[in-house]
This record gives C-alpha cells, sequence and structure tokens, in this order.
C-alpha cells in the first residue's frame, strides 16, 4: 500500500519530495513499509539552465547575474534544497556562493501538502494502524510551516545570521549571509572549504581526523539543543563541509526549529529518566510526567497503561534515542538504524498518543540525522552532558 500511496509522491517534483522526505524521518508517525518507501523518494528536477537562473535574477534584482557579481559560474556545482548553487566572485568579498530557487517551487507546496494528506487519508482507510487524526495533522501542519520557511531565502539569511552570532563553536564555521546580493529566491553566502563527507571519507581520513570532526558536531548540536534552543533541523551529510584543517562547515539554514524551554526541559526529564536503571520505581513516573507536559499522551493515561501497554511500544526506540549516553565514550561506528516499530506497537502508539508537539518533528529528524552522520563517520565522541543526569560520567 504504501508503495502504491507514496512512490509517485516521490518521483513528483516541486516539494512533494521534500514532503515525503520528512515524513520517512518521523519514526513513530507511519507504519514501517510506508516510511521506508517515503526514504527512497527522490528528486526529479532538472538543473537550471543559464536562461532559467538569468530569469531567477531578472525577477529579484532586475538584473542579470553578470551584472552583480565580478564573474558568475552558469553551471551549478552543488544541489541544494528546492535549489542549486553557483560559484561567484564579488568584489570585496571573493569567492561566493550563490543558492538560486527553482522557479515557481514556492507556489507548489499548497498542491504538494493536499496530495499528502489526500495519500494519508487514504491510507486510514486500510488495514494499516495509523495514529489518530489530530498526531497526523500536527505534523502535517509543522511540515507545511517548515516548507514556507524554507523558500523564503531572506528567512534564511537571518538565521545564518543568528546562528553566525550565537551558536559559534570552535571547529565549527558557519557562512555569512551578503545581505546586498540576497533576496527571497537567491542567498548569496561567503564561500566555505571543504569536502562533502563522502568524499572526505574518501581520502581516508584517520581514526583520530574522524573522531575530532564528530566531537565538533556533537559538541554544536547539544549545544544548539540545549544551550541556545534553536537547532538544524537537516543535518543530512550534504550540509556538512569537512576541511584540511579539521573544522567542520555547516550549510542550508532553512531548515531551521526554535525549541522552547518547556520542550527542552520536558526531554531532558525524559532521557535523564530513562537512564536509570528499569528497577528504579521513580523510571516510569518521571517519563509519563514528561511526555504529559509535552502533550505526547493523553491527559487521562494513568502509570499502570503508560508501564504495561505503551513503554513496551516506545521501549526500542526510547533505547535508541539515549544510546549515545550511556557510555562516556560512544562509538558511533556501532550504532544501528532506528528500530522497525512492529504493527501491533504501532496500534498501541495509535491509541494513546495525543498530539505531536510542533517542535517533535523537527527535533526527530534532527537527532536521527546527527545519530546517522555520526555513524558514518565512525566517529567516537565524550558524550557526556551535563544536561542529561544520568549520562554515563567521564572518568579521568
Amino acid at each position: 500500500v504504501g508503495r502504491i500511496l507514496f512512490g509517485a509522491l516521490g518521483q513528483l517534483r516541486g516539494t512533494a519530495l521534500k514532503v515525503s522526505q520528512l515524513l520517512s524521518m518521523h519514526p513513530t508517525l507511519l507504519p514501517e513499509g510506508v516510511r521506508r518507501e517515503l526514504a527512497r523518494a527522490q528528486h526529479q528536477a532538472l538543473p537550471l539552465n543559464r536562461a532559467l537562473v538569468g530569469r531567477v535574477f531578472r525577477q529579484a534584482f532586475g538584473q542579470e547575474p553578470e551584472a552583480l557579481f565580478t564573474h558568475f559560474e552558469p553551471t551549478a556545482f552543488a544541489a541544494a534544497s528546492l535549489g542549486q548553487v553557483h560559484r561567484a566572485q564579488l568584489a570585496g568579498h571573493g569567492l561566493v556562493a550563490v543558492k538560486v530557487q527553482y522557479p515557481g517551487i514556492a507556489g507548489t507546496i499548497a498542491s504538494d501538502m493536499q496530495l499528502a494528506r489526500t495519500a494519508l487519508r487514504a491510507l486510514a482507510h486500510t488495514e494499516l494502524p495509523l495514529p489518530a487524526d489530530a498526531v497526523v495533522d500536527s505534523v502535517m501542519d509543522e511540515i507545511e510551516s517548515t516548507l514556507l520557511r524554507e523558500v523564503d531565502y531572506l528567512q534564511e539569511a537571518e538565521q545564518l545570521q543568528w546562528f553566525a552570532e550565537h551558536a559559534a563553536l570552535p571547529g565549527v564555521a558557519m557562512a555569512r549571509p551578503i545581505l546586498s546580493h540576497t533576496r527571497a529566491q537567491v542567498l548569496t553566502q561567503e564561500y566555505l572549504p571543504g569536502l562533502h563527507l563522502e568524499a572526505w571519507l574518501g581520502t581516508q581520513p584517520s581514526p583520530e581526523q574522524r573522531d575530532r570532526a564528530g566531537q565538533h558536531l556533537w559538541d554544536w548540536f547539544m549545544h544548539c539543543i540545549f544551550g541556545q534552543g534553536r537547532v538544524h533541523a537537516d543535518p543530512h551529510p550534504g550540509n556538512f563541509l569537512f576541511a584540511p584543517d579539521g573544522t567542520v562547515g555547516v550549510l542550508d539554514f532553512g531548515c531551521t526549529r526554535s525549541l522552547s524551554s518547556g520542550f527542552r526541559a520536558h526531554v531532558a526529564q525524559a532521557w535523564s529518566a530513562l537512564l536509570r536503571p528499569p528497577t528504579d520505581p521513580q523510571r516510569d513516573t518521571l517519563v509519563l510526567q514528561a511526555y504529559r507536559a509535552l502533550g505526547l499522551v493523553r491527559a487521562g493515561l494513568s502509570l499502570e497503561t503508560y508501564t504495561t501497554e505503551l513503554a513496551p511500544a516506545l521501549a526500542d526506540m526510547q533505547a535508541w534515542q539515549i544510546e549515545p549516553f550511556t557510555q562516556a565514550v560512544f562509538d558511533f561506528g556501532t550504532k544501528t538504524p532506528p528500530p522497525i516499530t512492529a504493527p501491533a506497537h504501532q496500534r498501541v502508539l495509535g491509541l494513546h498518543l495525543a498530539q505531536v508537539p510542533g517542535e517533535m518533528p523537527a527535533f526527530e529528524r534532527m537527532w536521527m540525522g546527527l545519530m546517522h552522520l555520526l555513524n558514518r563517520l565512525g566517529a567516537r565522541v565524550h558524550t557526556h552532558s551535563p544536561c542529561i543526569q544520568g549520562a554515563t560520567p567521564e572518568r579521568r
């Protein structure tokens, strides 16, 4: 059923691909077969030719790109989310990266979201276990909001500026935007050196280099989550560059998410409680308190029902989420993909989950993406965090 309904969705142009990918990264929303099909969606959009690039610039600036830059390479050197990236030379700035949005992409969001909602409604009439309508609707609303933000490059420029000013850490680089040459469909930013992950791994970096890169990424994401309350919510490997000096460059800030202090506190409480021994009588009580505060579970869910029904259905995913905190130095080369939710457990989740908090889809995408990234690096990372009580302390 998932292949029939969502195979077509994944082949559409426009934002349908992004809808598919975002849905696939919500681990407990959809049955595993459907989620797996969505994860395989591939973008079919062709690169913009020189004439179309020129049209985007004329609409945005009233000029051709050659009039704005000392030199502009008409052939893109990289793909971007919903666009493509060109190299250019700009007086006073040197080499810059220019992201150009596919024409008309913003206008496809409403129709593509409607298509996705229609497909999900069709799934509800099958034997597949789905969460309550309110849960699905909250996720779809968040995805639509994410897409609307992502096609506004002026918003992305603001995020770039914010992260560069507030979330900078040693070993992590972020390009600053060049606002004079940025519009809603064109983003000009500093050029970051480095190789994408697979190309960098092809140079056979030493274990120490991979560990250092992984530590930079872990420290930066933990700082953004619990320190700054704002995260890069699209951490796939294409959004990172690995430089010869060990610096990790972070790209594409179109998909970011603010995390409220309450959300962060409740996640920290749940994870800290889950790190307690299973025999601890307070463990389930504290987790349930956090889930109630997040609005994840129905208000009337009893501790007994949580312990006997919901906790077993969530156990594998909970263990996967907190695993890095169980060791002072965690070897992410051993990190497995997210566990598959059994159909029986999926039905239990559908029965007891009330809604998905607005921050949760982006947070789960971020965590899944970070785990995958660190796994590909094969990095050994010092994971102790003062925000997660019960995390294994480092012994010096």
